[in-house]
């Protein structure tokens, strides 16, 4: 019967830190507003489960979701200007 520990040296070549790069700690720090606002969307549908939904409540939900879809607009054009800045 083969060994196969002489394959697993190339599969496991280069070890894995377990940290992220810089590139996407970068990415992360761009999405972070996002990000946000999606925590406080949750907050709040977690917060109306157990009780019955009021006027102010419902402005709860609405406002945070239009943050959500606002942070979501801001990023893809941030997205959009950074890709199209050098093309002709």
């Amino acid at each position: 019967m083969k060994s196969i520990a002489a394959l697993q040296a190339v599969v496991t070549a280069t070890p894995f830190d377990g940290e992220p790069t810089n590139t996407e700690l970068d990415a992360i720090e761009e999405e972070m507003p996002l990000i946000l606002a999606e925590i406080d969307l949750l907050d709040v549908e977690i917060w109306m489960l157990d009780r019955p939904a009021t006027a102010l409540d419902e402005r709860r939900v609405r406002r945070a979701r239009n943050r959500v879809l606002d942070e979501r607009r801001d990023l893809t054009n941030r997205a959009g200007l950074a890709q199209s800045g050098g093309a002709a």
